[in-house]
């Protein structure tokens, strides 16, 4: 994922619990603090509960008592397990049972819940308060001894894995093998006496694995399953996911606790997730899973496959009528799509949680759409809830139909499982979450196999181009993640014999091993061997509606980085307003170009020099004429050679090690001859132009030729010519003057007069420290920070990124700890601290020297979305990036305007 600024906030940290009658009246509609201070889900029980919408009793422990049990290094806040036991006494009151009796059993759950949705990244106990004799209390109060076993297992298990930290396999297997011994397939159809087995044999795996007995103190129960939701904060799994969604570690999680409705009680029971819309189109109808008699960790965990949600209605009908109405308010009381997880308890429905859905980003677009076209938000909402960077996703290939139906022709297709999440992609076979972020790391392309994904596969599905699964459904972990992060996945395709062992899987006879290719089409559940070839997708109406949109609410304007007339066209197609950097070095590194670029170089006089750019002349001409006429009218800033010379040579360690050097003495001299300590900051941009001044020459007269044959066809030309690498205002001075006249001599030769301007790529500190100077004799400026970034920071970007950069942002190790050095690369997000206050003082030097001076910056941070708010709030004139950022470009740029005026406007300048 691109990178973020990091969400952080300021917490009121007076509150240890609050209830969830009491949430919503006690923060009067601050909702923002409301969900700091009880999380993401305690604020949605607590507002559902104001709502009058049916859930279960319970209390949430606030964000500030996980942040404290952090800070006092794994304490528990004194006096805080004496409130839960108090606020327990509530809702005992409130269901009529009590914690712990052998009469009238209440039973709990105790579920994480942050500020910033992270599915399955931290933990969930259920069933606490059973033990061996309220497990028969329960039996007898339900009149369903299997269903109070069953509970009790759960509880088991839940609690060896998740407080006690017992490799959940130990229980799997056990569980696996007594299905085997009772010869049946799934979980609820074990009787009763094969349940007794199981728990026995699950409370021998704890005893074997901490040397203690199953905890028969309900209290204690408790009181360890809160502080392993507090501990589950800074599990492997959930930092993992703080640091690719750019989540402060420090905000810590709620602790819900609440009365158990049970959809495992019999057969007029279910449990489910379903979404307001579907989460993968956008399509407005109900879309989820459910399980009959069971509870809600059989649905996301995909150990079993559950039943469409529709089938409900017939199941249950007045259950179901009522789920539609209820989920129907909720999108309405939220205005937007809701991911909402509920019980049937014979018959009643109860809901557990709702949340705002995860969904593709095509279906956010379509979702984002239709909530205007309903009158639900407005464009400017519409337009913020889109994430700029996801729609790369839309940009990305997909598997055409006949190509497809070639594949099927020729035995390609292997099975067919569930379309969980859009998308195609191809690679290897890989079974092993680890092993598949390795090789991902080595630039491998895999494709995840697991019989179910979990929580701790989430590198591995951040690797990964696309995840296949034998078990689960539509809603299930594997789908959910994939579809946040806009990865294909086909799920539950149960044709599939996975051995994660022998590493291989079998189907339909044939047998498929790791690293053996395959290709999977997420949108229809298809599953290929080998390659499939994919092809460019289209853009859906929703998507060009929104950029519609972001066109009409966004200040700046948005240019591309086009080097070749290609460039140019996919530029416009993706709605460039101009090119605000043309490298002319690229036009240079053909095949049919580079040997004379190198006769250039190797000549020993000026005359030599020009007889070889005079072959380059009409060869840059050419490629002028095609982009001007690409861009009809649009400007287009052309920067004049950058690069040092040796770039367009043999390296030096090449030509040293070539057998036949004896005949390159001449090269192998000016290899020599060129070679610099540091040639990024050595003879490079104008400084190449002020000593060799006949290449800038042949660079301007080229433009300035291709300029008026394109106007001689009727096409309005805005050539803008950028001198690169300024550091001092007399270089500037100088090569502006000598171009200019060699710009009006071609005016003059060909009796025409073409509008222009001449401008400079700030990216020297130095140039932003004497900005007024230089901004008198410029029209614009261009800021290239790319450079500015290295030259602030004195990193060599290859080098720094190759050797020290990443260890700087993962975190050095000091004192035990640690230590983040930066929060990102600033080569992707820029530098506002550092790097952003030299292009301010640039600005408000620039402009008070020259009022009508136009603004722009050309660096890869030009396509970055918090970057891009920085250049809205300075007041650029464009942003330019490459073209296939500018859809990305032109949302964020109307984004960074909408927040801009929320903000009260605090823009620099208004250019």
């Amino acid at each position: 994922m691109a990178s973020k600024e990091p969400k952080q906030v300021i917490v009121k940290d007076s509150i240890n619990i609050l209830s969830f009658d009491d949430g919503f009246r006690h923060f009067k509609g601050q909702k923002d603090l409301m969900r700091e201070t009880l999380g993401g889900k305690g604020a949605g029980l607590a507002e559902m509960t104001a709502s009058g919408i049916n859930v279960p009793p319970g209390f949430t422990i606030t964000t500030a008592c996980c942040r404290s049990y952090n800070q006092a290094g794994g304490v528990i806040p004194d006096g805080l397990y004496k409130e839960v036991f108090q606020s327990l006494r509530s809702v005992e009151k409130t269901v009529g049972r009590r914690f712990g009796s052998t009469a009238n059993p209440l039973l709990l759950s105790v579920r994480s819940g942050a500020q910033f949705s992270m599915p399955g990244m931290m933990d969930t106990i259920l069933n606490l308060g059973l033990n061996d004799e309220t497990v028969q209390a329960l039996a007898k109060l339900t009149n369903n001894e299997r269903f109070a076993l069953d509970s009790y297992r759960r509880l088991i298990q839940m609690f060896g894995n998740v407080v006690l930290g017992i490799n959940k396999e130990e229980f799997e297997y056990a569980l696996k093998t007594i299905r085997h011994s009772a010869n049946v397939k799934v979980d609820n159809e074990l009787k009763v006496e094969y349940l007794r087995s199981l728990i026995d044999q699950f409370k021998n795996i704890i005893l074997k694995n901490t040397g203690s007995p199953f905890p028969q103190d309900v209290k204690e129960q408790l009181k360890t399953a809160v502080e392993a939701v507090f501990k589950s904060w800074n599990n492997p799994r959930a930092i993992y996911y703080r640091n690719l969604n750019k989540i402060d570690h420090n905000l810590g999680t709620a602790v819900n606790i609440q009365a158990m409705v049970f959809g495992n009680l019999n057969d007029n029971s279910s449990t489910g997730v379903c979404f307001t819309r579907n989460p993968s189109t956008g399509e407005s109808q109900i879309y989820g899973e459910y399980l009959s008699n069971a509870q809600g960790e059989d649905v996301v965990a995909g150990t079993r496959t559950p039943q469409e949600i529709t089938l409900l209605a017939k199941q249950m009908p007045e259950a179901y009528k009522q789920l539609l109405s209820t989920i129907a308010n909720l999108e309405k009381h939220y205005a937007d799509m809701q991911d909402v997880e509920f019980t049937i308890e014979n018959n009643i429905l109860y809901i557990l949680q709702t949340r705002t859905g995860k969904r593709t980003v095509a279906a956010a677009l379509k979702i984002a759409v239709d909530l205007v076209k309903e009158k639900m938000v407005s464009k400017e909402e519409a337009l913020l809830r889109i994430e700029p960077m996801q729609l790369n996703q839309l940009l990305l290939p997909s598997f055409s139909l006949v190509v497809k139906e070639k594949a099927k022709a020729e035995g390609q297709l292997l099975a067919i499982g569930l379309n969980a999440s859009p998308g195609a992609a191809q690679g290897k076979i890989i079974f092993d979450p680890s092993y598949a972020e390795s090789l991902a790391n080595q630039g491998e392309k895999i494709i995840l196999v697991r019989i179910e994904t979990c929580p701790d596969d989430i590198h591995g599905i951040v690797a990964a181009q696309g995840i296949v699964t034998s078990r689960g459904g539509m809603t299930s972990h594997a789908a959910v993640v994939a579809r946040g992060m806009g990865k294909p996945c086909v799920a539950g395709c149960d044709a599939l014999q996975i051995d994660l062992d022998a590493k291989q899987m079998k189907v339909d006879g044939r047998v498929l091993k790791e690293s053996d290719i395959i290709s999977i089409d997420g949108t229809t559940g298809e599953i290929f061997q080998g390659m499939i070839d994919t092809v460019t997708p289209k853009m859906s109406t929703e998507f060009n509606t929104l950029l519609k949109w972001a066109d009409e609410s966004r200040r700046l304007r948005v240019r591309a980085n086009a080097d070749t007339p290609e460039d140019a066209k996919i530029s416009r197609q993706y709605g460039a307003e101009g090119i605000g950097l043309c490298r002319t070095e690229h036009m240079f590194m053909n095949q049919d170009r580079l040997p004379v670029m190198q006769t250039m170089i190797m000549a020993d006089s000026k005359v030599e020099r020009q007889k070889a750019l005079a072959k380059l002349l009409p060869m840059q001409k050419h490629d002028f004429t095609e982009i001007f006429k690409v861009m009809q009218g649009l400007p287009v800033t052309i920067r004049l050679l950058d690069p040092p010379l040796h770039e367009f040579l043999p390296k030096l360690e090449e030509l040293m090690t070539d057998p036949e050097i004896s005949k390159k003495q001449s090269l192998l001299n000016k290899v020599k001859e060129l070679k610099e300590a540091n040639p990024m900051m050595g003879l490079r941009g104008c400084r190449l132009g002020l000593l060799y001044p006949e290449i800038n020459e042949m660079q301007v007269r080229a433009i300035f030729e291709a300029a008026i044959s394109v106007r001689k066809e009727g096409i309005k030309v805005l050539p803008e010519i950028m001198i690169p690498l300024i550091s001092d205002v007399q270089e500037l001075i100088v090569t502006r003057k000598h171009l200019e006249a060699t710009a009006r001599t071609v005016m003059d030769e060909y009796g025409q007069k073409i509008e222009y301007s001449f401008g400079t790529m700030i990216e020297i500190p130095r140039a932003c420290l004497t900005a007024n100077e230089i901004a008198q004799y410029a029209d614009f400026f261009s800021f290239g920070t790319n450079d500015l970034t290295q030259m602030t920071y004195g990193f060599s970007r290859d080098d720094a990124e190759g050797k020290f950069l990443t260890r700087y942002l993962e975190g050095l190790e000091v004192n035990g700890e640690k230590v983040k050095i930066i929060a990102n690369n600033p080569f992707e997000v820029l530098d506002r601290n550092g790097v952003g206050k030299l292009i301010k003082l640039a600005i408000e030097y620039g402009v008070q020297s020259n009022p009508s001076l136009k603004l722009g910056i050309c660096g890869e941070h030009g396509g970055e979305p918090s970057s891009i708010e920085f250049f809205e709030q300075v007041g650029l004139t464009y942003i330019s990036c490459s073209p296939f950022r500018l859809p990305i470009a032109r949302l964020a740029a109307a984004q960074a305007r909408i927040k801009n005026e929320l903000n009260g406007d605090s823009r620099i300048y208004d250019r």
